[in-house]
């Protein structure tokens, strides 16, 4: 019987710094018992991997991949897999000298051609010479990898069987890469970030110390994927930097069913485990669904951190998670919200530990839309928006807001969230005029996300490239999004909310929902619903496309690309169902599934 690997060493001294690279970093964790636990999607313990299993196969593999006779520094692929093969592969990259580069899985099923050309994109940026996968999934890869510079592509199983070299292995160095990543928006122009061994080191021992304050006895429950910044560094990287054990589920586990991961939090005392919003909300979806005493079964009261990143962080929902498995033990107070990005290798803040998902109140209005000031709400305040605090900078970190023109802004001003850091990125491989474009003359990165600090501390308010001007006021999509989205029958991720310009160079607002209902009367109530919802929050017409299921894309981490939906839009491929004009009554969106990635990463 498999026993998982125990929450804290008998003898090993708890660590959170002193290493200057991965390899060290295992090094010190394979001298004791914790390490990395596998399950399956029904929440069974399928392998155990201590670290120092994980060490010892990680070094075999690398004499194998040493034996390709590839020079040092040279890139190898691999697609990212929750499965013990990629980690292992991943770390005999770091004992060999090579680069790993974790390449993302596909959406969906039915998104193969996309998911190809994503990765040929992948590989062709990172100019890799090696590609591995499963053999599950080596078909894609074999396309991909038509055209680019890789010279061996095969599966763990044929890598495995080569002949290892005798030779000494020298591992990667302080001062050398650790691995690429490639930033959740990384899809058809593909922006891979090169790692260095101080940044990733850096980086995981401020969120050990200051973010999280792990300590022994902690434990780490992950359904993230493993080629995203938050999945890779944060819930993989950072615990074998500090000798923590993880138990995996695979993100297309949580998709297909998403309380195995609060029964194994409950089931394996997991203390930290990290989600984007609408992970919260799809597991207080399905415990709607059951019998409310079987959530009883569940004890969450050891869960201490219960992480948010990964998108723009919406309490309400996580008010409701709260207050349905409140009497499973879940604390509301272990809800930490952070703000990080690939860029900055993953963290930059984090809120306070203990106190739960505070909000900063802010008017809405004159003061907002138009001259982008953040001002506390009073109580007769008409209408008004809570943005969640994320908190300081690490120390270390620094976070400036600043105009279009680079002047530093005062606080409640909203401005591009511009930031310095120990993990910071020098640039993106292979790629001067992408880094041209974030890395300001003065060696500050400009994140491309809007926000304001409030008391030192960062609210973030949106993505800049997203930000819709009518009028001159701003308005943010997600506001639209997620008002359409409380809408009975709306899931979330069906929504999508852009501007267009039009032929009189004023720009006009497109909501695209995603729906299949046909009754024609259901229809056009739910049109008038829709419409006049949107004119209520940004005060104008909006122009509704109801498309069909699986119309919408996702980022390879799973979130809505609101480019893709208005590129698609532009070119007529998303159109309202039945191809009538969109001020006419059309279709109304019901329980339409999303991609598996994009409710779950």
């Amino acid at each position: 019987m498999l026993v998982p690997t125990p929450t804290a060493n008998a003898d090993l001294p708890f660590r959170t710094s002193g290493f200057r690279t991965l390899a060290e970093g295992l090094d010190y964790a394979a001298r004791g018992e914790t390490g990395v636990n596998f399950y399956t999607d029904r929440g069974e313990l399928a392998r155990v991997l201590p670290y120092r299993e994980l060490r010892a196969s990680a070094l075999e593999l690398a004499r194998k991949l040493t034996g390709l006779g590839l020079p040092r520094l040279e890139r190898v692929a691999i697609l990212a897999e929750t499965r013990p093969e990629f980690l292992i592969a991943f770390l005999a990259c770091q004992y060999a000298g090579l680069v790993p580069v974790p390449l993302p899985l596909a959406l969906s099923p039915g998104t193969h051609r996309s998911h190809v050309a994503r990765l040929r994109g992948m590989l062709e940026s990172s100019g890799a010479r090696v590609a591995i996968a499963s053999a599950d999934y080596l078909g894609p890869l074999d396309e991909a990898v038509v055209g680019t510079e890789v010279a061996w592509v095969g599966s763990h199983e044929q890598l495995a069987a080569l002949e290892p070299v005798a030779s000494e292995l020298r591992p990667l160095g302080p001062h050398q890469p650790s691995d690429i990543q490639y930033s959740a928006g990384s899809t058809s122009f593909p922006r891979g970030v090169l790692v260095t061994q101080q940044a990733i080191t850096a980086n995981a021992r401020a969120i050990a110390e200051h973010g999280l304050a792990l300590r022994p006895g902690d434990r780490c429950t992950s359904w993230l994927p493993l080629y995203h910044d938050m999945g890779l560094v944060g819930c993989c990287l950072t615990p074998i930097l500090n000798q923590i054990s993880v138990d995996y589920l695979a993100t297309s586990g949580f998709a297909r069913r998403p309380l195995v991961w609060l029964e194994l939090l409950s089931r394996t005392g997991g203390t930290i485990s990290f989600a984007p919003t609408f992970g919260y909300e799809l597991c207080a979806l399905r415990a709607g669904s059951r019998d409310p005493a079987s959530l009883l079964a569940f004890d969450l009261s050891r869960w201490r951190v219960a992480g948010i990143g990964g998108e723009m962080i919406r309490p309400k929902a996580l008010s409701e998670f709260a207050r349905v498995f409140a009497p499973a033990g879940f604390d509301e107070r272990a809800f930490l919200a952070s703000y990080g990005l690939a860029e900055a290798t993953l963290a930059v803040t984090f809120a306070p530990l203990g106190q739960g998902v505070r909000t900063d109140l802010v008017e809405q209005g004159e003061a907002f839309e138009r001259r982008r000031l953040a001002l506390p709400a009073g109580p007769r305040a008409r209408r008004t928006r809570a943005f969640a605090i994320c908190g300081r900078p690490m120390p270390g970190y620094r976070i400036e807001i600043r105009d279009e023109h680079g002047r530093t802004l005062p606080e409640r001003r909203v401005g591009r969230i511009c930031l310095q850091g120990p993990s910071l990125m020098t640039g993106y491989f292979r790629n001067p005029e992408a880094t041209r474009q974030v890395m300001l003359e003065d060696g500050w990165l400009d994140t491309g996300d809007m926000g304001y600090l409030a008391d030192g501390e960062l609210v973030v308010t949106g993505r800049s490239k997203d930000l819709i001007i009518i009028n001159g006021r701003n308005i943010w999509p997600q506001d639209l999004e997620w008002a359409v989205e409380r809408l009975d029958g709306v899931r979330p991720g069906d929504v999508a909310a852009f501007a267009v310009g039009g032929e009189d160079e004023r720009e006009r607002i497109v909501v695209i929902v995603q729906c299949r209902i046909t009754d024609p009367l259901q229809l056009a109530a739910f049109r008038r619903e829709v419409q006049g919802l949107v004119n209520r929050q940004a005060g104008t017409e909006c122009e509704l496309v109801l498309a069909p299921p699986r119309s919408l894309v996702y980022t390879t981490s799973g979130k809505l690309s609101r480019a893709a939906a208005r590129a698609g839009y532009l070119a007529g491929t998303i159109r309202d169902l039945g191809g009538i004009d969109a001020a006419e009554p059309s279709r109304c969106p019901a329980n339409t599934e999303r991609p598996a990635l994009a409710r779950a990463s």
